[in-house]
């Protein structure tokens, strides 16, 4: 979703990905310009989706289109530009000035994810089974934001202790928390007295086993690493929930676990997840506890015929009013490239309380280059 800033110099200090398509010109020395495309689809049937609200429906859809676009004036100043297709128009995903002083310090500024969990950072492009951009657990982003949850602002991170321990700090224009709260040009319209803070936002992560160089994580590394890691991130934002009844100060904070290891020709892979959501009392359906896990497992097949992961997720969000949401996912990843080219099939149900059922089964290709 982000990852794919094909940057000569870049590369191994800002990236933790397993794909290396894309293409890269040179045009001086430490100078260059690189572009990249990715696409996600999907096809899905939904129990009692149709119009008739009795039968299935029968969904194909483009889920994601993304352009990558990166450049590097020197080893030090670097940039990126990324888009995304929202189903009506392209509009921009990420774009900022990128200063890489060393491993240890980098800084960024501009429109890009604040940080915030592994699920998140990963985002449906390097995540198991698509991540957890449905928005039940993973929260970040999901209600609001400048668009796919992006912020604008600034962010320090870098990698310390040989690459694992994993650091990031920001401040961000903030205000991201959207259903039923109001922007900050809403709020002024309507008279509504409030702070103009801006977001704090942290992560801190540490690998036991081998090192994840970069800012943006990856959800699975396919076999290609052995990991143990824990993560743990927070925002603040004074009067960072705004409505016309009253305000709130905006306070989340998760922790975040990831074991991978390579098992013989396969790898076995274990992930969880806490979230606690904090408003000020303000929409208690957005304020609460969630919870994640997934659970997989790689199978390498013949030389050249790629490689199966059947998995099973479980997220369920249980907010101050008591309206549990739970979401129950079990799949088979078809892994042909690494994250450049996968197929994946999985069963989905959803359960909301004191409301009917939601199943569905969805078939999605990706492709990066």
């Amino acid at each position: 979703m982000h990852k794919k800033i094909k940057l000569s110099v870049l590369l191994s200090a800002a990236m933790a990905s397993l794909a290396h398509a894309g293409v890269t010109i040179p045009i001086g020395e430490d100078k260059s310009v690189s572009a990249g495309f990715g696409a996600r689809g999907s096809f899905t049937s939904a129990k009692d989706g149709a119009p008739d609200g009795s039968s299935r429906s029968n969904d194909f859809n483009l889920d994601s289109a993304r352009l990558f676009f990166g450049a590097s004036l020197n080893k030090t100043i670097k940039g990126m530009l990324n888009t995304e297709w929202d189903g009506d128009q392209i509009r921009v995903l990420d774009a900022a000035a990128q200063f890489a002083f060393s491993p240890e310090l980098n800084v960024w500024a501009g429109r890009l994810l604040s940080p915030s969990d592994r699920a998140n950072m990963a985002g449906p492009y390097y995540s198991l089974g698509g991540g957890y951009w449905a928005g039940v657990a993973s929260r970040y982003g999901y209600n609001g934001g400048i668009f796919r949850g992006r912020d604008d602002g600034v962010v320090v991170w870098g990698n310390a202790a040989d690459g694992k321990l994993g650091y990031s700090f920001g401040a961000f224009e903030g205000h991201t928390f959207g259903i039923g709260s109001l922007t900050q040009k809403e709020a002024k319209a309507a008279g509504i007295k409030a702070d103009d803070s801006l977001m704090y936002a942290g992560r801190v992560q540490y690998d036991f086993w081998d090192a994840e160089p970069g800012y943006y994580g990856t959800g699975n590394y396919l076999g290609s690493k052995d990991i143990l890691a824990i993560g743990l991130a927070g925002r603040y934002q004074k009067d960072g929930v705004l409505t016309v009844a009253k305000n709130g100060d905006y306070k989340a904070w998760n922790l975040d676990f990831l074991l991978e290891k390579r098992v013989g020709a396969g790898a076995v892979s274990v992930e969880a997840a806490y979230y606690n959501y904090r408003n000020g009392d303000v929409i208690l359906a957005e304020q609460g506890k969630a919870w994640s896990t997934g659970l997989a497992y790689l199978f390498n097949l013949a030389p050249g015929q790629g490689k199966l992961q059947p998995f099973v997720q479980y997220q369920k969000f249980k907010p101050d009013n008591n309206v549990d949401v739970k979401q129950s996912d079990i799949g088979l990843n078809y892994i042909i490239d690494g994250y450049n080219a996968q197929l994946s099939a999985k069963y989905s149900k959803t359960e909301t309380f004191a409301a009917a059922d939601q199943s569905k089964f969805v078939v999605t290709l990706q492709v990066q280059y």
